[in-house]
């Protein structure tokens, strides 16, 4: 494996035609192979590696998803196919859940239902690619941007991310970035890999640029609302009359729900430039051709999104900040390891690797990989999101299993701290 100068990993087999980007799953099932190899480990494996908070007891699932799935199932009625852009009443509830935090309304003709947040990445690179098409993408990221760019032949431009500025970027730089072919930009907040919140501010200035460069902004708020920091959550789409957005997002986080696969991909555009004819119907041929959510997840939507209660979603953010807090101090007690900012959202935080205080430890990959064998801890590489020698340590975990993973990664660094 090698690094491709992007920030993401690509294999050595050049005898086939697909871009050969290895996932974050991907890398994170070769930790795992590394671990079943070390036989002698006896070890339990703790993986603080991929977002998924159903592995651990401490986050739960709302019941009033549970009896609203198993109340749809039940009924019946749902074991047909649903239109291909989502079920009706799906789309009215998710437009009538996003203008909560909207100055406008959106409705149902602004929603399309997808099989998660990935499938709604799909959608929106294959509505904006063209040829010669350039889009700018955030560095560190979420590499399933590139990948889904690979396969539709949309030209990759990073734009950095400034840790010691709360991770917001220098927005001047985007304007040597962007020319004539450039579609859109990419804004993950809450940050995915850096959890971090965006200021209102910030977010205004956004707007304004990618207005100045006449592009349009995808809005990846898979992790919106879990926001336990100083700076609350504000969706793009506010910013809506200035620029138009395409908002991305999901039950998975916020519901604890990530195999439902139920996402969406939204036009917050009160202007109406997504409302064209020819452009909704460029839409919904393409959503003829995807396999949406299950009819019967879907049906339950609208329950779920009304229903939920609030104690449910304070709870999650409570035992976010919780473990994110357990994270912050164990991190200050492994020197080969610092953070520059606090997490204040989402779910992952990247911290920087000081590779010259290890003696036989070449990059981020073979730390993670050592890490892995001799410890059974799974950490992701930060050279998978785009930052070599940088790690992303994902905290939602059960505050015992996140202290042992963490005290045995001091135990690895103090058993390959350079020597004086």
């Amino acid at each position: 494996m090698e690094n491709n100068g992007n920030g993401v990993i690509v294999g050595n087999n050049t005898n086939i035609n697909a871009p050969t980007t290895i996932t974050i799953k991907g890398i994170l099932g070769l930790l795992m192979e590394t671990i079943d190899d070390a036989v002698s480990n006896e070890k339990r494996v703790i993986s603080l590696g991929m977002g998924d908070p159903t592995a651990y007891s401490c986050f739960h699932t709302p019941n009033v998803a549970q009896d609203s799935v198993f109340n749809t199932l039940q009924s019946l009625n749902f074991n047909g196919y649903s239109p291909t852009v989502g079920l009706p009443q799906t789309r009215r509830a998710v437009a009538e859940y996003l203008s909560r935090d909207l100055p406008y309304k959106l409705t149902s003709d602004d929603v399309f239902i997808t099989s998660g947040c990935t499938q709604a990445i799909d959608v929106a690179l294959t509505m904006l690619a063209r040829p010669g098409a350039n889009i700018l993408l955030p560095r560190p990221g979420f590499p399933i941007y590139e990948l889904c760019a690979a396969f539709r032949h949309v030209e990759v431009r990073h734009f950095d991310l400034v840790p010691q500025n709360g991770w917001e970027a220098d927005l001047d730089s985007l304007e040597a970035l962007a020319d004539h072919n450039t579609v859109a930009m990419v804004v993950i907040n809450p940050g995915n890999p850096c959890g971090n919140v965006y200021r209102y501010k910030y977010l205004e200035k956004v707007a304004e640029k990618a207005k100045k460069l006449k592009i349009l902004v995808i809005a990846d708020e898979v992790y919106g609302h879990l926001a336990f920091g100083d700076n609350p959550f504000v969706p793009m789409g506010v910013f809506g009359e200035i620029v138009p957005v395409l908002t991305l997002g999901s039950l998975s986080k916020r519901w604890i729900v990530p195999g439902w696969r139920l996402g969406w991909f939204v036009t917050t555009d009160p202007c109406g430039m997504f409302r064209e004819p020819k452009v909704v119907e460029r839409i919904k041929k393409y959503f003829d051709i995807l396999g949406g959510p299950a009819t019967f997840i879907q049906a339950a939507v609208p329950r779920i999104l009304e229903e939920t209660e609030e104690i449910h979603f304070k709870r999650t953010n409570y035992l976010l900040k919780k473990s994110s807090d357990i994270c912050w101090d164990w991190i200050k007690e492994i020197p080969c390891i610092t953070c520059p900012q606090k997490p204040e959202g989402s779910m992952v935080v990247m911290v920087k690797l000081n590779i010259s205080l290890l003696e036989d430890i070449s990059d981020d990959i073979d730390f993670c990989f050592k890490l892995a064998k001799e410890e059974s801890v799974i950490i992701l590489p930060g050279t998978a999101v785009g930052l070599k020698n940088w790690l992303r340590i994902t905290f939602a975990a059960d505050p015992s299993s996140l202290e042992e993973a963490l005290r045995r990664t001091k135990s690895f660094y103090q058993r390959h701290a350079m020597r004086v």
